[in-house]
């Protein structure tokens, strides 16, 4: 009789116990589903989120991509533009041009764009808005190079000497062009580094009415064993010219190639002395030594230089 009575007992503390626990397994069940039905909504929106964000993507548009056929080139030539920020071709504002050479978007287009565009923020505005002509090259020691009497240099490089054809090209074709399809302005920068510089500098030996400030980096002054730093420039003192910027920037660089070596820097020292001995009151030259930097490293900070150089009264606000 004990032993029924303790089962009893027994019995009824588990029902009671049991009573007790449901409710509470059952608010627990609820919570949990609950928490999943929330996260199952969580997921859900996160993956909508996503997909409305990749539908309302968009490119980042740099600028426009344009081909000008050139007959004096017999060939196509791919144009880079960058246009500055609130350019309206129907607006009556005018802007000064940039013609970059190396201007594929693989070479210097991006980069230099990049320092125009800071160079312009309305809290800098240490050069004007401006737009950039990158020239997208084809054959580019053919055309930045004028024919060398080196031997060696026409077995070793046999493509060159076309940088005349190049010049009338960017005179009766190119500048041309910009004009008539862009609000441009009288304002022209050429923009030359290495061979490009090289180019930069024939020009403003030759043509020098061509443009008005020139940024001409570690320019390749021993093509045809330095013939053109032997070369009379067309200005001279009373040569009348608008006021006309020119920057040179130099690393620290060996000896040149080609049959009869040159130290870089001798050369380029050599070239602003040839050009303040022209004693023109038009010209204004700056020279940079840049001597941390490489031939490969120094395109972007000697144009970054270049701006302040040129635009000085910019640079003192």
């Amino acid at each position: 009789m004990t032993i029924c009575k303790y089962a009893h007992s027994l019995l009824n503390t588990h029902h009671s116990l049991f009573n007790t626990l449901v409710p509470q397994l059952n608010y627990m069940r609820t919570i949990f589903l609950f928490a999943g039905l929330l996260l199952g909504i969580v997921s859900f929106a996160q993956k909508k989120k996503v997909k409305d964000t990749a539908a309302t993507s968009r490119p980042f548009v740099l600028g426009t991509i344009e081909t000008l056929h050139s007959n004096i080139l017999g060939e196509d030539r791919t144009l880079n533009i960058y246009l500055p920020e609130g350019y309206n071709k129907t607006d009556s504002a005018r802007y000064p041009v940039i013609y970059l050479l190396d201007g594929s978007a693989d070479e210097d287009f991006i980069h230099v764009v990049g320092l125009v565009q800071f160079n312009t923020f309305p809290w800098i505005e240490r050069i004007p808005k401006t737009i950039v002509v990158g020239i997208a090259n084809t054959k580019r020691r053919y055309n930045f190079t004028f024919p060398t009497t080196v031997e060696k240099d026409r077995l070793q490089w046999p493509d060159q000497g076309g940088s005349s054809a190049f010049i009338d090209f960017l005179e009766k074709e190119l500048q041309p062009y910009v004009n008539a399809h862009f609000n441009t302005n009288a304002s022209r920068t050429i923009i030359g580094q290495s061979l490009g510089g090289l180019l930069a500098t024939e020009i403003l030996f030759r043509k020098p009415q061509l443009f008005d400030k020139y940024i001409i980096v570690s320019p390749s002054l021993w093509w045809d064993n330095g013939s053109l730093l032997k070369a009379t420039p067309v200005i001279t003192s009373e040569t009348v010219l608008p006021p006309t910027g020119i920057y040179i920037g130099m690393e620290q660089a060996g000896l040149t190639p080609g049959e009869t070596p040159h130290a870089m820097e001798v050369d380029v020292h050599l070239l602003v002395e040839k050009l303040r001995l022209l004693k023109n009151k038009n010209l204004t030259i700056a020279f940079d030594y840049l001597p941390e930097e490489t031939h490969a490293t120094i395109g972007h900070q000697a144009v970054f230089n270049a701006f302040r150089m040129l635009y000085p009264q910019k640079a003192a606000q």
